[in-house]
């Protein structure tokens, strides 16, 4: 799947809901279905700056597709990451530095977050394109 068809996925999945509460329950259950990250990559070098919880983040680049696994102490921001790495899991670097994420807007993520959780996300999506930017070096 491209990455606009799992975004119109999640779109579609979070239409489901008419209210935030249950859309914050939904990412929450999401966070349980997190891809988790093994012990040994719970280090410093993974863990993603800027965010008020610890999330750590791994990358992997197998044949030519990234793949992603991550943690958070805190569950909406693991349901947050994710919805990240679906979109991303499995995609090229250049597809994913291409990617120019609607669904964050659409689902109103971004407006119902609080500051620091939004800065969160920010920088969630950055360290992500930063993998993909130095996998894509990496030819």
């Amino acid at each position: 799947m491209t990455i606009q068809e799992i975004e119109q996925q999640i779109i579609d999945e979070f239409a489901n809901f008419d209210e935030w509460l249950d859309k914050y329950s939904y990412l929450i259950e999401l966070g349980k279905e997190c891809p988790a990250i093994e012990e040994k990559d719970k280090t410093e070098s993974n863990l993603i700056k800027g965010c008020q919880s610890r999330v750590w983040l791994s990358c992997e680049n197998r044949d030519g597709k990234l793949y992603f696994r991550a943690d958070s102490d805190a569950v909406i921001t693991k349901g947050i990451i994710t919805l990240l790495i679906r979109a991303f899991d499995g995609q090229t670097p250049q597809d994913i530095l291409d990617a120019d994420l609607q669904f964050i807007d659409v689902i109103g993520l971004k407006e119902h977050l609080s500051p620091t959780r939004s800065n969160g996300l920010t920088s969630m999506l950055k360290q992500i394109k930063l993998y993909a930017l130095a996998f894509s070096m990496k030819k």
